[in-house]
């Protein structure tokens, strides 16, 4: 009977443990910086330099990674969309944005991450397309339904 019970519970948390293959690199860590890198050029172009990341989710598999950010100035001051390189140049529209959230896919290329689809200030979840839910699943999977 016991060993029915640990079958029963193992059974029950397994599928939460598959869905969830992926980590959260380390602050201060190599990978960490190195995911951090790969969007920096891209949102200093759009935002302005320099740019310093706060994480809301970061998340890594294998080769694959995923992450939620928001964009501030160096010690915390917020970066208004009006006052940026992407305003001027007719990029980003300030009233049609959810301000400067930041959502990156990566890939890993050698040693190297590469930010292979980003958006600041989506106001959807563009990444839950079919398309990019066919590859970035292990780090998305929430976000890809069924």
């Amino acid at each position: 009977m016991k060993r029915i019970g640990v079958a029963l519970i193992i059974c029950l948390l397994a599928p939460a443990a598959w869905a969830q293959s992926w980590h959260t690199p380390q602050r201060g860590s190599a990978e960490r910086a190195g995911l951090m890198d790969a969007i920096r050029p891209h949102a200093e172009w759009l935002l302005g330099a320099p740019v310093q990341f706060v994480v809301r989710d970061l998340r890594v598999s294998g080769d694959l990674g995923f992450a939620a950010l928001h964009p501030q100035r160096p010690g915390g001051a917020p970066i208004s969309l009006w006052n940026t390189p992407g305003y001027a140049r007719g990029v980003l529209d300030p009233e049609l944005s959810d301000g400067v959230h930041t959502h990156v896919l990566y890939r890993r290329s050698g040693s190297t991450w590469v930010a292979v689809e980003w958006s600041v200030g989506a106001t959807d979840v563009w990444f839950s397309a079919p398309e990019l839910c066919a590859v970035w699943r292990p780090v998305i999977a929430e976000y890809c339904g069924g």
